[in-house]
């Protein structure tokens, strides 16, 4: 068999590997790389992934393996794993992350739901998967990582005009807390543009290298850090970390709603401490009520969404310094399906295998939706009555508060907007506005 003809029978195999979240097969996506093959039936090649922390990539070495070995010429299937960084626009001579592939926002606008806790075992778990990571603490006056991952000597050094970060089990760290003089610092006593000043310096003056992927851990609130962040870098997507509480819900929607605005998509929710686990018993026990991660996922479509419950172990190895996902394996486990959750979805963003669907009112048809080649309707009146927005909808009853006589048969949307890749959002002829993930959408409309 000539060699470009075993070449053909070998990707015609590999063809058959279908990655499960892009939707195409490791040959058409251009996984396959560096192809050999020897006169004695060897073959070699490369699999250059997307990101290091590909969740299926060994399932992806064996399937090719298995699947090339059955060539019955084969005699030796030899498969090397490598990822590919997206380029960056930013000048590495001046800018630390222009060698930063993704950059990930860890976010809640409340206080005291562990937000700190996830962005540190993200990062982690995200290293032990195989990938470059980078952590940043961008909470000025709260600075949380030094507590968080402890290391002996935190002295900062320059490497010329930047400065090096920290280090520890292949994770580098930075935080305007390792700046402070003293076992635990000092009150950061500074205004909003000194704040922003500090931030720009730390983030892109650090020496961070090449980085699969940097965690930025923010500070509570939608104000000046979250603003100057998305002015100077390019935010790749947001995790948002919750509490059952509606109070907490109610920051989280503040939180998605800032995201949107900014063009960043929200691409998961982890409600932390959502249940308890007593010593005696394998309940769940629902000590801060629940709900809330599942009104997030009707009324925002975002359906990467997870519970994380309360351990005590997790709190000891915080105060120690240790990341759970280091000191428990239990945990790690834990962990890990949050990490490749986002992994996956980072991917899809970069290779946009899913289009949005298109939206548009007409006098006639109503709203009208085109999925594919298949368009559904629906009237204004009846989506705007649909709305499951904390106005509209009791949520902690379940009871409506908007009855069919208060919506007005002929209202109608002045504007459809989308809202990240989930969404669609309304602002209604009646001075409401509502948003409905396209899931929910297409349930409620019917094929024209």
């Amino acid at each position: 068999m000539m060699t470009d003809d075993r070449k053909d029978a070998i990707l015609t195999q590999l063809k058959v590997i279908i990655d499960p979240d892009l939707g195409k097969d490791i040959v058409t996506l251009g996984f396959v790389q560096d192809l050999v093959i020897g006169d004695d039936g060897a073959v070699s090649f490369r699999l250059n992934l997307t990101t290091p922390a590909c969740p299926v990539k060994d399932l992806f070495v064996a399937e090719a393996k298995k699947r090339v070995g059955e060539l019955p010429w084969v005699t030796s299937v030899s498969v090397q794993l490598s990822a590919t960084s997206a380029k960056s626009a930013l000048d590495p001579a001046t800018n630390g992350l222009a060698n930063v592939t993704n950059i990930i926002a860890v976010s809640s606008c409340k206080g005291g739901v562990g937000k700190s806790t996830i962005a540190v075992n993200l990062a982690f778990n995200l290293a032990q998967k195989g990938a470059k990571v980078g952590l940043f603490d961008a909470d000025i006056y709260g600075p949380s990582l030094p507590t968080m991952v402890h290391i002996e000597d935190t002295q900062l050094f320059y490497q010329g005009s930047m400065i090096k970060p920290l280090e520890l089990d292949g994770v580098k760290l930075m935080s305007f807390g390792y700046t402070q003089t003293g076992t635990d610092g000092g009150p950061a006593i500074l205004r909003g543009p000194i704040v922003s000043q500090i931030i720009k310096q730390l983030l892109c003056q650090t020496q961070w290298g090449e980085l699969d992927y940097l965690i930025l851990d923010l500070p509570p609130g939608t104000g000046d850090i979250q603003l100057t962040l998305s002015q100077i870098i390019p935010i790749t997507a947001a995790v948002i970390v919750t509490t059952p509480q509606y109070i907490s819900f109610v920051d989280v929607v503040k939180g998605i709603q800032m995201f949107d605005t900014l063009k960043v998509p929200t691409i998961a929710v982890i409600e932390n401490m959502s249940y308890f686990i007593c010593d005696d018993c394998d309940k769940q026990h629902f000590i801060y009520g629940h709900g809330a991660k599942d009104r997030l996922i009707r009324q925002f479509g975002i359906q990467n969404s997870f519970s994380l419950p309360i351990q005590k172990d997790i709190t000891l190895n915080c105060d120690k310094g240790t990341p759970a996902v280091l000191a428990s394996k239990t945990f790690s486990d834990l962990f890990s399906p949050i990490t490749d959750a986002i992994v996956r979805e980072i991917s899809k963003m970069r290779y946009q295998t899913t289009s949005l669907p298109e939206l548009r009112h007409s006098e006639f048809e109503g709203i009208v939706m085109k999925v594919g080649d298949i368009y559904y309707s629906i009237s204004p009146a009846d989506l705007r009555l649909s709305c499951q927005c904390a106005r509209c909808v009791d949520e902690w009853t379940g009871a409506p508060l908007l009855k069919t006589e208060n919506i007005a048969p002929d209202i109608v949307p002045l504007q459809l907007k989308p809202v990240g890749s989930y969404a669609i959002g309304i602002n209604w002829s009646d001075g409401h506005s509502s948003l409905y993930p396209y899931e929910q959408l297409l349930s409620q409309m019917l094929p024209v």
